[in-house]
């Protein structure tokens, strides 16, 4: 947590892009939404793909730890917004995008009542092994039932490199969510020569998957 916090201070947000994330174009039709509905970005940042979401119709909820990050999304996109204190988070608030500054496992189902998908580009990676399947546990106790997730994940060596963000399997992917969800894998392709990151550090090989969870087994 703190070292997330020094990131964002130091600026030194490398997971951070600059133009909306291909998959969830190709793959947002999937999510089967109503017009108007709300999407649960959990660990968000200052995602441009929110600017996004919300140019669709949609409404977006997200999680930031860093008040940083919060406050250069809505300033960095020309967003008005009114900030308020609601249970343990402070609430960044505009027209269709509204932001809990906090900690995600403080999040309950009550907050997140509304929510119809999420969308995971840089949440499930940014966290180490240890945390991972706590994040998994709690994403299925806070949405409502037959939530649809787009979850996208990296594949690569972590011997090569150290995260985040960190490989996430596909097993470990299966191990996580198969209890409590439906899923099936999307794409898995190697994506090495669009990832100046890995290619600096002498990583052989990156695989860019792409997955649809919905909460519900049977």
């Amino acid at each position: 947590m703190t070292d997330w916090l020094a990131r964002w201070q130091n600026n030194k947000i490398g997971w951070h892009a600059d133009t909306v994330n291909r998959s969830l174009v190709d793959y947002f039709e999937l999510l089967e939404l109503a017009s108007g509905a709300s999407v649960f970005v959990p660990l968000c940042g200052k995602s441009i793909d929110m600017i996004y979401l919300s140019e669709m119709g949609f409404s977006v909820i997200g999680v930031e730890l860093s008040s940083v990050g919060v406050e250069q999304f809505f300033v960095g996109n020309g967003l008005q917004y009114s900030v308020s204190e609601i249970d343990e988070f402070v609430l960044y608030r505009s027209d269709r995008i509204k932001i809990y500054c906090g900690d995600y496992f403080k999040l309950t189902a009550k907050h997140l009542l509304s929510v119809s998908a999420v969308y995971d580009r840089a949440s499930l990676i940014a966290l180490d092994l240890k945390l991972r399947e706590k994040y998994a546990q709690h994403l299925a106790a806070i949405i409502p039932r037959d939530v649809r997730i787009l979850l996208l994940t990296l594949i690569y060596p972590q011997h090569q490199m150290s995260g985040p963000p960190f490989s996430v399997s596909n097993s470990e992917v299966e191990s996580l969510f198969s209890s409590a969800f439906k899923y099936r894998q999307l794409h898995c392709f190697n994506d090495i020569d669009n990832e100046p990151k890995f290619l600096r550090a002498g990583v052989d090989c990156v695989e860019n998957a792409a997955y649809l969870l919905q909460k519900g087994r049977e």
